[in-house]
C-alpha cells in the first residue's frame, strides 16, 4: 500500500520538522524551566517497543521530579508532577520532543502509543498486532478516550487502527487530536497522573 509505505513516512518527516521549528519559541523556554525545576534534567528518556517490537529510546519533556520517600522509593506520580509539568502535560507540549523520534524513523505521527517494554510478555496474540506498525504520538485510542478508557478498550482500538490504516483515517485522527488538545480532554485517568500499570489480560 503506497500510503503506508511511502506517503505516510514522508508526511511524518515533513510535519515533524515543521513542528520542531515552529514550536521552538515555546519549547526552548520550557526546556530551560524544566532544566531548572528538574535538577538539570529537562527530558525524560525511556526504552519503548516500536514496530515489530524493536526497542528504541522515546524522548519526552520530563513532567515529574525524582523525589523519594524516607525508604528511598519514588513518590506517587501525582506527588511528583511539578507545576510546570502540569502545564506542559495539559497543553500536550510534553509530546513535542517525540518529533525527534519521528525524524529518526522510530515513530510515526499517528499509530498505537509506545508502551513499556515490561508489558511485551503480557499481551495476547491479538494485542501484539499493535506492533505491526510504527507507534505514534497520537492514535485512534487517544482520540477515543486516551487515559480514561480501560486497557482492553485501548488495545482493541489500537488493533482496529492497524487493520484499517488509511489516509482519511489519519487525517481524522489529527483533527480530533487538535480538538482534544484545545479542550484539554482525557489527559489523565481519574485519580491518576498517568495510566495504572497494565497487568495482563485476565
Amino acid at each position: 500500500m503506497i500510503y503506508r509505505s511511502v506517503i505516510k513516512p514522508i508526511f511524518d518527516a515533513v510535519v515533524a520538522l515543521l513542528v520542531l521549528i515552529c514550536s521552538s519559541p515555546v519549547t526552548i523556554p520550557v526546556t530551560i524551566i524544566l532544566w531548572i525545576v528538574n535538577d538539570r534534567k529537562p527530558f525524560f528518556v525511556q526504552a519503548r517497543p516500536g514496530k515489530n517490537e524493536h526497542i528504541f529510546k522515546l524522548i519526552k519533556f520530563k513532567t515529574m521530579n525524582d523525589k523519594k520517600d524516607k525508604e528511598g522509593n519514588l513518590l506517587s506520580d501525582a506527588e511528583r508532577l511539578t507545576w510546570i509539568g502540569k502545564l506542559v502535560r495539559k497543553t500536550s507540549l510534553d509530546e513535542i520532543p517525540q518529533m525527534i523520534n519521528v525524524l529518526k524513523g522510530d515513530m510515526s505521527l499517528i499509530g498505537p502509543r509506545p508502551l513499556l517494554v515490561q508489558y511485551l510478555p503480557l499481551y495476547s496474540a491479538e494485542q501484539k498486532k499493535r506492533h505491526l506498525v510504527k507507534p505514534g504520538i497520537t492514535g485512534w485510542a487517544q482520540v477515543n478516550g486516551r487515559n480514561n478508557i480501560s486497557w482492553e478498550q485501548k488495545f482493541n482500538l489500537d488493533v482496529w487502527y492497524v487493520q484499517h490504516l488509511n489516509f482519511l483515517l489519519d487525517i481524522k485522527i489529527i483533527w480530533l487530536t487538535i480538538l482534544n488538545i484545545l479542550k484539554s480532554k482525557d489527559i489523565n485517568q481519574e485519580g491518576h497522573a498517568t495510566m495504572p500499570f497494565f497487568k495482563g489480560t485476565e
